[in-house]
This record gives structure tokens, C-alpha cells and sequence, in this order.
């Protein structure tokens, strides 16, 4: 715990303007981010007397190591920029809405050729019109299925467009009416676009026009007696009818308007937000987020409106907002909320008339919402807590264990081995730590061996950054070289810290855990143990959790400890180790796939893909292929007669031996079969592995 006076500024250092500051700890980690009228005014809050300070927020000062700032010009600017780094850094301390789900949307691509009616969920595109958003998915699937009959825009996917188009033939909604068939021309580009432009203005509430002019349709077919179309007609109108009753008018004025209510408690605050557009509630969403520090209802407004039109633009942001407090100050709010919809944004309180009706209906969801988080997440909040302290206990640690890796070992007869690395802090999984190793320091089946490896690689890569930020300077460079560790998205893209150590998030391996948990009995925590003795990291503990009789094993300690079946703590040690588990068979599975998908093919160096399949097509299969000559491979295109020559020499290679005949007799003799229980290293099978169980994965 650090000491708040350790790293006060100077107050003649803190400039007296509008800024944003940051505070760090020990690893450099961002924690938190706030923004100031006066930077001088509000840091000087957070260095008074502990017994002062909000009880989180003295957690903060005394997690924090140091703190720093950046001045500029305007309260907006300071708003914009406190947004870009809570979205930058992800501090532990700020407020944060959790939400656990991604709300849906309807969206109409109106920037394709033949615009779609799709739900929609995750970050907005450009060119996409986007209704909602909405609680489920079948509301939308609902509600799109009733405006299918009076405007039959495109449903369909890409692939069954295409599909439809090479056929000549419409997929069933075609068939039924429920779409115009653009697909195979039934309707031009034109005349389709007009068609989701008529659907999307009847979604942002224009109803009344479309009703007029199918009844006013209805009433002319059934005068020239064309009572089929007139019928028809008369279930489009009810349709649109009943498509409106699914979201009734709440404000008569056909305002467009988002409104904002906050519950809340000492600890914790729920937001719920209505969406009404067109004078129709259109979405709900709400959030609960915990209190970090003492905070008004007008600056959890502030943070709601953050998140909420942080990464909007234009009519994504309503002309009016209605919220239960304004931020203080308001100006600056409500110029950034004007700079993001490009046109002036009301934000106020309601305090009359149907506006302040509604708000009480979105203030009673609030506060159940309050409620239901409560009576779910209550129990768990003390379970976690009651779980840690637990695990403290029976392994004599000085604190709770707030930050715990799990390290465990995966392999198929002793290939593909591979490890994975799992972080959970406060309890909860942390999956944007997760890491995957591949193990490199040797061949075969060993599990002592690779956690060994293992662990050196993971925490040689943390003295390496604390090195490199001079945190630690005694170690040697060599010893702190040389790991190569894959991170868990690395065939996914981008791979979050791979970022230098000055920017604030962590780095692959830059913060340190207070428990290291090993799947496995005595040999891989002593194998762990040893590992760390060796880098000289002697404030870490260790322990494994064995799966035959859930035993605790401690280093040097010839007894488990046995920890009773309803612990929390055993339990929270069992969900650690499974997940461990299950990270580290996954990966193993995929390289096995990988690696059982490989043919000779893939040894012929300079063939990519599109040649591979240029060779399956034109011969039809590997065997094939395998029995062609040189000249026949030549008369693919694209492929040489050193590449064929190349392909053909791969097969031979590749070819299973001829067996070996008895001259005598003429008699074909098996192959003497292989010992598989030879208890050596690097063995497929380890000695002493009952045969029911070979070939298993661990």
C-alpha cells in the first residue's frame, strides 16, 4: 500500500486550468482517469487525510504511485479527452457501466446496391440506418416479418442473393410475396432503394402517410370491385397496425428524444435509457456500475452520456435528452453533445406533461434494474470476497490473492504440447490476459519438464520489463532473454500489449500475480517453485490443485492441504484450474487440426493455396495427383516443371515404404509393431498409461 504523500505534487507544479489527469501504480497501469476545471483544485481532493476520503477512493490513492496531467484549453476538450482515454486505458477505478450483452439492432444497408433489413449488433457502420435498439432480436425478426407484406425490401444474405441470381430463381420469401425479388429483377436498383427509403421512414415514425394512402387504395379496388387486391390491402393495413402497436405512443408530439433515469446506493448506481423516436419507445438499454468514489447523480449522468454517445454522430444523437440532474458544469456537456449530433441538443429536466410521466416509468425500471443486480450479484460480491479469503488462509499468505494465474499442460501422446495461462483478478476471469505457450525446450511428454519451461518463459519476460523500466536492474540480460510465448489472439489479429511500457496498459507479462496456481500434484509445483527460485523471485507463491482428490499442494510440503468440499475457496481454486484446462485443450486441438490437415503439399516450398487448389481441381484428388507424371503436373496452370518436379519429388518423399517380401515363399511380411510403453523421454505412449486410456488428452 503506498502512501499518497510519497508522490503529492508540489502545489506551485499543478497548473490552475482545465486538464486531464491520470493516476498510476507501481506497473505503470493506468487506474484511473478524471477530468478538472482546475487541476490544481481537484488533485488537491484526493491528497487529504485518508480518513477523509471516500472508501474507494482512498483504495485508489493508496493503489495509485504516481500521478500525472495534461492541460488544455477548454472544459470540452478535457470532456473529449477523458472519454478517449477511459476507452484507451480501461482504468480499474473509473466508473464503467457493465452491461452483459450486446444490444441489437434493425439496420438497412442502405450504402449496398440492394439495400438489407438485418439485425445488427456490435459497432455501427457507415452508410447503415440503424432502429433501436431493441431488448431481443425476435422483436426485430417480429417486427420485420409484419412490414415484410407492404414493403418487401431485400432479407436475404449475400451468399443466397448471389445463389438466386446464378439460378434464376427467388428464395421463398420471393415466392410468398414477402420480398420484391431485386435478386433475379423483378424490381430495378432504383425502384427497390425507394422501397427501403419508404421502410425506413415508416420506422422512424412517418405511419400516419403510408396508412392514408393503402386505405385510400383499399377504398378505390373495392369500387371497381377488385375485391382480391382490396383484400390483400386491408392485411397490409393491419399489419402496419399491428407493427405499431408493439411500441404505443407515449409523447404526442412525435419528439425524438432519449431519456436517462440513475438508481442509486452508497456503492452502486443503475442507468436505465428509453429511446423514443417518433413519439414510439423504440429501445431500452440499462447499465449498473459500481461507485468508485463519492459521485453526484449529475456526474453519473455525465459518464452515461459518455458512453452512450462517446462513438456516435449526427441523428444517432436525438435533438433532446432528458435526465433526473444535470452535469455541473452543463455547458461544456452540451456543446459536446452538439459538436457530436452537428446540430443544437436540449439537455435538461422534465418537469411536467407526458415528458415527466415517462421519465417516472424509465426511474421505476431504473430502480428495479437496481434491485435485480442486487439480488444477483449481492451474494456473489461476498462469495468472491469470502473465496480469496479463504485461499489466504489455507496458504498461509499475508493478503487476499486479488490477481492468481493458472498454468496448465496439454498434449496427445506427447505431440503438439502445448501450455496455457489463465489471470483471474478479484475473483473474475480477466481474458484479455489470457496467454498460450507452445513448448520449444525439448520433444516428448513431460509435464514436470514443460511447466517448468513454462514458468521460467512467463516470469523471465516480467523481470525483462522490469528491467527495461529500471525496476530491476541486479539480474542478468541473458537470463531474461530468449522466451518465445504466443499470446492468446495471435491468430486473431493485434495482440493487446504489444505496446511500449509508457502508455499505460500492461504489457504481455508486465504484471506480476500473487498466486501462481499449477494443474497438477507435488512435481509440477515443485517444478514451478524451482523455476521461480532460479529467476530469484521469491514474493510469488505457488501451490497445485491435483484432480483426483481435489488435494492443495504446497511447496516442500509433504501432506496436501485438504480444503473442505463447500469452500468457496476450493471452489474458486477449481474454476481457476478448469478453465485453465479447457483454454489449454482448446489450443491444442487447433494445432492437432492444423497439423492433421497437412499433406505433402504443404513441404513444397513457394506453393500457396492457390495453386494447391489448382492441382486438386484439374486432377480431381490427392491419389491422383500422387500417380501423375512431371508432364502431366506441367500442364496445370501456373506450375513450372521445377515446381512439378518439386511436387513430384514431395510424394515420393511422402510415399509409405514398399513391404518387405519373403523371397522364398513370396510371403508379404508385417512390420515388427514398435514398443509403446518405453519409458524414456519422448515417447508417444508414457510407461505405466493404462491402454483404455492412450492416445487421451491431457
Amino acid at each position: 500500500m503506498a502512501d499518497p504523500s510519497s508522490y503529492r505534487p508540489k502545489p506551485g507544479q499543478i497548473p490552475d486550468s482545465p486538464g486531464v489527469y491520470r493516476f498510476r501504480d507501481e506497473h505503470r497501469r493506468v487506474i484511473y482517469v478524471g477530468k478538472a476545471k482546475s487541476l490544481r483544485q481537484r488533485l488537491a481532493n484526493y491528497f487529504q487525510d485518508l480518513a477523509g476520503l471516500h472508501p474507494r477512493t482512498r483504495t485508489m490513492v493508496t493503489t495509485a504511485a504516481s500521478v500525472e496531467w495534461t492541460v488544455v484549453s477548454t472544459e470540452v476538450e478535457a470532456l473529449q479527452l477523458e472519454y478517449s482515454w477511459i476507452k484507451e486505458y480501461d482504468p480499474r477505478f473509473n466508473v464503467k457501466y457493465r452491461d452483459d450483452k450486446s444490444y441489437p439492432y434493425l439496420a438497412v444497408t442502405m450504402n449496398e446496391e440492394f439495400p438489407r433489413a438485418q439485425v445488427m449488433r456490435g459497432h455501427k457502420k457507415k452508410g447503415v440506418r440503424y432502429f433501436g435498439p431493441y431488448a431481443h432480436a425476435w422483436a426485430i425478426r417480429d417486427t420485420v416479418d409484419l412490414l415484410l407484406r407492404v414493403f418487401p425490401v431485400r432479407t436475404c444474405s449475400a451468399g443466397v442473393f448471389k445463389n438466386a441470381a446464378r439460378t434464376g430463381r427467388p428464395c421463398l420469401l420471393g415466392y410468398i410475396g414477402k420480398c420484391s425479388a431485386p435478386c433475379v429483377g423483378r424490381i430495378s436498383p432504383d425502384d427497390h432503394r425507394e422501397l427501403a427509403d419508404e421502410f425506413c421512414d415508416f420506422m422512424t415514425g412517418r405511419t400516419g402517410t403510408y396508412l392514408r394512402r393503402l386505405e385510400k387504395q383499399m377504398a378505390q379496388a373495392a369500387e371497381e370491385m377488385e375485391y382480391e387486391r382490396a383484400a390483400r390491402l386491408r392485411d397490409d393495413i393491419g399489419a402496419l397496425k399491428k407493427a405499431m402497436e408493439k411500441s404505443a405512443v407515449v409523447l404526442a408530439d412525435a419528439t425524438d428524444a432519449d431519456l436517462i433515469a440513475v438508481a442509486e446506493d452508497e456503492l452502486e448506481a443503475a442507468v436505465q435509457i428509453f429511446h423514443v423516436r417518433g413519439g414510439r419507445v423504440r429501445g431500452q438499454r440499462g447499465w449498473v456500475t459500481d461507485k468508485v468514489e463519492e459521485i453526484t447523480t449529475g456526474a453519473l449522468v455525465e459518464h452515461a452520456l459518455q458512453q452512450l454517445y462517446g462513438a456516435e454522430s449526427g441523428d444517432a444523437v436525438p435533438k433532446e435528452v432528458l435526465v433526473p440532474a444535470l452535469p455541473d458544469p452543463l455547458e461544456p456537456v452540451q456543446e459536446w453533445l452538439t459538436a457530436r449530433r452537428g446540430s443544437n441538443v436540449s439537455l435538461r429536466i422534465p418537469q411536467r406533461g407526458d415528458k415527466r410521466a415517462l421519465m417516472e416509468t424509465v426511474e421505476r425500471n431504473a430502480q428495479q434494474g437496481l434491485a435485480l443486480h442486487k439480488t444477483k450479484r449481492a451474494s456473489d460480491l461476498t462469495t468472491r470476497s469470502r473465496a480469496l479469503e479463504e485461499i489466504a488462509d489455507a496458504l498461509g499468505l499475508d493478503s487476499a490473492p486479488l490477481r492468481i494465474e493458472c498454468y496448465d499442460i496439454s498434449h496427445l501422446q506427447g505431440d503438439d504440447v502445448v501450455a496455457s495461462m489463465v489471470v483471474f483478478e478479484d475473483g473474475l476471469a480477466r481474458k484479455s490476459e489470457y496467454r498460450r505457450f507452445q513448448i520449444k525446450g525439448f520433444e516428448g511428454q513431460d509435464d514436470v519438464r514443460s511447466m517448468h519451461e513454462v514458468i521460467t518463459r512467463r516470469f523471465r519476460r516480467y523481470l525483462a520489463d522490469k528491467e527495461r523500466t529500471g525496476e530491476w536492474v541486479d539480474g542478468d540480460a541473458d537470463a531474461v532473454a530468449g522466451s518465445a510465448e504466443i499470446p492468446a489472439a495471435a491468430a486473431d489479429g493485434p495482440v493487446a500489449g504489444s505496446l511500449t511500457e509508457d502508455d499505460g496498459r500492461p504489457k504481455r507479462f508486465a504484471y506480476p500475480p500473487q498466486l501462481v496456481v499449477v494443474d497438477g500434484g507435488q512435481p509440477q509445483v515443485a517444478a514451478a517453485e524451482r523455476a521461480l527460485e532460479e529467476l530469484g523471485i521469491d514474493d510469488i507463491a505457488v501451490c497445485g490443485l491435483a484432480k483426483r482428490l481435489e488435494e492443495v499442494w504446497l511447496p516442500d510440503d509433504d501432506d496436501p492441504v485438504i480444503l473442505p468440499r463447500s469452500s468457496e475457496g476450493l471452489y474458486l481454486l477449481q474454476r481457476v484450474r478448469d478453465e485453465a484446462h479447457r483454454f489449454a485443450i482448446t489450443y491444442q486441438r487447433t494445432k492437432r487440426a492444423k497439423r492433421f490437415r497437412a499433406g505433402p503439399l504443404d513441404d513444397v516450398p513457394g506453393l500457396g493455396e492457390t495453386r494447391k487448389q489448382a492441382l486438386i481441381k484439374h486432377f480431381g484428388s490427392v491419389k491422383r495427383l500422387r500417380s501423375a507424371t512431371i508432364d502431366q503436373i506441367c500442364e496445370v496452370p501456373g506450375i513450372g516443371r521445377k515446381t512439378a518436379e518439386t511436387i513430384a519429388a514431395a510424394f515420393t518423399r511422402a510415399a509409405p515404404p514398399a513391404p518387405a517380401v519373403n523371397t522364398a515363399t513370396g510371403e508379404i511380411m508385417d512390420e515388427e509393431e514398435p514398443d509403446t510403453t518405453a519409458d524414456s523421454p519422448g515417447e508417444p505412449v508414457a510407461a505405466g498409461v493404462p491402454e483404455d486410456r492412450r492416445g487421451q488428452e491431457t
